[in-house]
């Protein structure tokens, strides 16, 4: 038995309507289901009783992974993800196109970023980090092919 594909990554926000606002609207993410989950079930797969989770997941047009965001009810626990060495996940890698125009329109919409768009070493993609509006930190990584 082995693992077969990445299936989801789940994203703890505060608000799902504000992180749909991000996602959604200015990365270009689909929403596929957009629900509360609460009962039995939610609460033994947890290990927290009397658990209420709003649960949308979104897909790209590419590629099967799936991005889920949780929005525990009471506002969750969201994590700040400033330190990218600390121990576990510690970002979201997305594949996109055109990084300097989606750079140039997520900075114009608030969005933080940790640098411009640079470059890789091996010279096979371009890389932005930026933060969503709970300061989870994304990848945004423009493919370039083989370097020449």
């Amino acid at each position: 038995m082995s693992a077969r594909s990445l299936r989801h990554v789940g994203i703890v926000v505060t608000d799902a309507d504000r992180a749909l606002r991000f996602y959604r609207d200015q990365l270009g993410l689909r929403v596929e289901v957009d629900q509360v989950e609460e009962g039995e079930f939610i609460d033994s797969i947890l290990a927290a009783p009397k658990t209420s989770v709003r649960t949308v997941k979104l897909s790209a047009t590419e590629g099967e992974t799936l991005v889920e965001l949780l929005e525990f009810a009471g506002g969750g626990s969201p994590v700040a993800l400033e330190d990218v060495a600390r121990l576990g996940p510690t970002h979201v890698a997305l594949t996109v196109r055109e990084l300097d125009a989606l750079h140039t329109r997520l900075s114009a919409a608030g969005v933080r970023f940790l640098s411009a768009p640079k470059i890789a070493p091996d010279g096979r993609a371009r890389v932005a980090f930026c933060a969503d509006p709970d300061g989870a930190l994304l990848e945004l990584v423009e493919p370039l092919g083989a370097p020449g």
